[in-house]
Order: C-alpha cells, then structure tokens, then sequence
C-alpha cells in the first residue's frame, strides 16, 4: 500500500483546498505558505489521479470527484480531530456510564441526593455506586475497582491524587429533650453521659477518650456500631451521645449536618477540643484526564458545597 495513503497531513490539506477553492486561502487556512500548499496539491492530484481544483477564469473551481470527496473528507477530518483533541471536554449530556465510588455511610447519605440532582440535571445517562468502606487501604483504585473514594484520606497509595473537600469539626449529637440540652455542657457532664461510638474495627476508645483523659475523665461507652447511621439513630431513640461531623465556625453548613438534623438530632459544641477532620476525594491519576471523570469530581464538589438550612439557634453550626 501507498504510504500517502494514510498521511493524514494530505487529508488535512485537501480539506482545506475544497472548502477555500484556493491555494493561498488554503495556506492562510493551514498557517503555511502558498508555494507549500501549491506542492500538496500537486501531490493530491498525483495520488488521487485527479486534478481537484482547475482553473477557470480568476477562480479555481473543483472537479466533480472533489466534488464527490468534500463532505467526506471534511467528516474524516472532525473525527480526527475529535479522536486526538484533549480528553478534558465532555459533554455531561452525552455521558453513559455507571461511576463507583466508596464513602463511609454518613458521607454516602450526604453526598448521593446532592450528587444524583446533579446528575439528573447535567447528566441524566450516569448512574452511581456506592460502595463501603470494606476496600479502604487496598488497591481499589489502583485496580479501576473504585472511581473516587471520598473520605478521611489517610491511607491511599503515593501515585493517588487526592483533594480536600471540607474541613470538619466534631460535635456531640443528643435526641431533642436530651439532659445535656439543659445547662452549660462541662466535660464532666459529657463524661458522665453514655455513649455509642462508631468504628468498623470494634474499638470502644478514640480521639475524644484521649482528650477526657488529658483532663482526667473517662466516659462510658456502651454500644460500638459500624456504621454513623446507626449511631446517630440510636441516639435520637435513646439517652445516647453519639458524635457528629459539622464545619467550622463562620463555614458554610455541610450536607452531613443537614443528616442530622433529618433525624432530629440536637447538635452541642464540645467543651473540650479534638482534632480536626478532613473529608477528601481520591483519584487514580490514569483518570485524571478523563472528561466523565472530570465531570464526576466537579458534580461531588458541588453537591459538597451546597450548604442546608442554617441550624437551629445556640446549636453548633
């Protein structure tokens, strides 16, 4: 086979030359000069067999096989274009494709209306998977298991690209009517309270243990779950404490308070201080060019700042 045949400069170039019916134009088009344009054509003409544009008069004027070849070549020439452009572009409206993405439940439960709006709205053929915890510290995304993870980042992989998303504080969430709604909230009245704690490792102590034992307090924990749905409806049925991720003061309110607030949590700044919480989203960078992925990072962003309704007075923010 003709090695011409498949230069897609000469394909470029005949584009040019039938959509302009001129070798300057056509040049001016390309960002080349006439005389190189002038030789293309000579090559076209040879190749094809066909002399594409003749003259007549002060214009040049294409044959009937040009004719027959301009649409065709023009339409070869946008698929190229579109096959090699960057794959940033997308257009959400054309999207067809189920993302996976692992979140704990609370951020599952915040992120997934938020998200699914969006989707509706800018991309109505993307569907969304939600997976647990269960992959946390594994090659999930490494392997394509997991298209984003969302959450507390501190166990993803070197090459992982990560970006943080919000900042979080922890508060104390109690059921309306709850002892601890009346009076100041001293640490030896939290301590004093029973507790559910949640972790999926089935530990009965965490950051706020550590602190109550800085001002030597212990507090009672009786129930352990899994899962901050759970926690967060026991303690609205019961006398419970459970705690809950909100911003920090002057934030904008994030969707996981909204969550408790659904359950009719009321929600008590701690007298003491904990460290601060970073709710992050993590990517495999064999993704970071993609233009569905791109769309999908965006979508969480947004449905991540979309704050709710203020909280009630005196509650925390």
């Amino acid at each position: 086979m003709n090695r011409q045949i498949i230069d897609a400069n000469l394909v470029v170039a005949l584009d040019a030359l039938l959509a302009e019916h001129s070798v300057t134009r056509a040049a001016e088009r390309l960002h080349t000069s006439p005389a190189a344009m002038s030789r293309t054509l000579g090559r076209l003409r040879r190749l094809l067999g066909d002399p594409l544009l003749v003259r007549a008069g002060q214009a040049m004027v294409p044959t009937p096989r040009a004719e027959e070849m301009r649409e065709e070549v023009a339409a070869v020439v946008r698929r190229c274009g579109a096959l090699l452009a960057p794959g940033t572009d997308v257009d959400p409206g054309t999207l067809n494709r189920t993302f996976t993405l692992q979140a704990a439940d609370l951020v599952a439960a915040a992120v997934a209306p938020r998200l699914l709006a969006v989707a509706a709205e800018e991309a109505p053929g993307v569907a969304v998977r939600f997976r647990a915890e269960d992959l946390e510290g594994g090659p999930a995304l490494r392997e394509g298991q997991v298209d984003l993870e969302i959450g507390a980042l501190d166990h993803v992989d070197p090459e992982i690209r990560s970006e943080q998303l919000l900042g979080l504080r922890m508060v104390a969430g109690v059921r309306a009517g709850h002892p601890l709604t009346a009076g100041k909230l001293t640490p030896a009245r939290f301590a004093a309270a029973s507790h559910v704690v949640v972790s999926r490792r089935g530990r009965f102590t965490g950051p706020a243990d550590a602190a109550l034992a800085g001002l030597g307090l212990n507090r009672r924990v009786v129930a352990v779950l899994p899962s901050h749905l759970a926690a967060m409806t026991l303690a609205t049925r019961s006398d419970l404490v459970c705690l809950v991720p909100v911003t920090d003061p002057g934030a904008a309110a994030n969707p996981m308070t909204e969550v408790a607030r659904s359950l009719g949590l009321r929600l008590l700044d701690l007298p003491f201080p904990l460290p601060p919480l970073a709710i992050g989203m993590a990517w495999h960078p064999r993704q970071a060019a993609d233009g569905g992925h791109g769309w999908l990072r965006s979508a969480v962003r947004r449905a991540l700042a979309q704050g709710p309704a203020p909280l009630s007075p005196g509650a925390a923010p």
